[in-house]
């Protein structure tokens, strides 16, 4: 069984940027709300500080395009190593 790469880059990009922006969204109302994981972003992602919904919406594009990029090369990978093992049983 094969993944497909666009499914697999789309589903983790909307993973990945959904799971920012609600953190970032929780945290603007309930300060507290997901406050280490919004600094480790911060420390991944350039240009992005946890606090405003602007850096919230920077902290998405980023997250986006990660998640998209690392959905792709898993699902190239596993291709790549899967591949052969389909017809082998």
């Amino acid at each position: 069984m094969k993944l497909s790469v666009k499914g697999t880059a789309i589903t983790l990009a909307v993973l990945c940027g959904g799971s920012l922006f609600l953190t970032a969204l929780f945290n603007r109302f309930w300060p507290p709300y997901g406050d280490a994981y919004l600094r480790l972003a911060s420390s991944l992602y350039p240009g992005f500080h946890p606090g405003g919904m602007k850096e919230g919406i920077v902290g998405t594009l980023y997250a986006l395009l990660d998640g998209a990029v690392c959905g792709a090369l898993l699902a190239w990978i596993y291709n790549a190593v899967a591949g052969d093992a389909d017809g082998a049983a």
